[in-house]
């Protein structure tokens, strides 16, 4: 599977962003999808997942509440509604597909990334 990921930009804190991701090749139906983050100088952080039929979602301690991971299968793409943004959320996000979400608790498991989009949250 292929994912290009879109949505991002500059924002002022406490305001609002949607990030999509496109799936292409393999239908993304057969994946768990989700998303991380990364800033310079740490490691992928995990935001959220959603299981193959969006039946199940997990998200981060730091944006649980703000943050809303949805999908839509027959578009094969997947969205994160970022809302509440503070700077601490500043960071390139990733979309990211797996076929099972226990790999969603290390990065360095993830099958297929997207290329990353810039979130900026200005104070």
């Amino acid at each position: 599977v292929q994912l290009q990921a879109s949505g991002g930009g500059l924002v002022q804190a406490g305001g609002s962003l949607r990030l999509s991701c496109a799936a292409s090749g393999r239908t993304s139906a057969t994946y768990v999808m989700g998303w991380f983050r990364q800033t310079p100088g740490l490691e992928r952080e995990f935001v959220a997942l959603m299981d193959r039929d969006g039946g199940r979602t997990y998200y981060s301690a730091s944006v649980k509440g703000r943050f809303t991971i949805s999908r839509d299968n027959a578009k094969n793409t997947v969205y994160l509604q970022m809302n509440s943004l503070t700077p601490e959320d500043t960071a390139v996000y990733y979309c990211a597909a797996d076929l099972d979400y226990s790999d969603f608790a290390n990065a360095n498991w993830v099958d297929a990334w997207g290329q990353g989009t810039l979130v900026t949250v200005s104070s």
